[in-house]
């Protein structure tokens, strides 16, 4: 997958917004002001919640031990790092993280900050 249809994957899910809270090195994709993807615009991988506590999103890093690592700073509350191009995690599988990281988002957000 290449980082700009990922972007447009990101952002066309109703209500996803961008933005750059660290300049033009990372995108993070929002909803209801929430990131639910940080995707880093010098590489090649994105941030997303992958389970509600770091070891629910330890099957991913043990599934793929090249390619999904904990993110820093906020792996402990179930995000990893995982590899979207060039590596061995399919397009389908980056599309469903990033579904599952939208949703487990939008769970969270009061009704009145959810996408109608």
């Amino acid at each position: 997958m290449r980082r700009d249809d990922l972007i447009d994957y990101c952002l066309a899910k109703p209500g996803a917004e961008e933005s750059y809270p660290w300049g033009d090195v990372e995108l993070v994709a929002k909803v209801g002001g929430k990131a639910f993807a940080f995707i880093g615009m010098d590489g090649d991988s994105v941030g997303v919640k992958c389970g509600r506590t770091a070891a629910e999103a330890d099957e991913y890093r043990q599934r793929y031990p090249d390619d999904v690592r904990i993110s820093d700073y906020i792996g402990r509350y179930g995000w990893n790092s995982v590899r979207y191009h060039g590596g061995a995690v399919s397009d389908d599988e980056v599309r469903e993280l990033v579904d599952r990281s939208y949703d487990a988002i939008l769970a969270k957000l009061p009704k009145s900050k959810r996408p109608a």
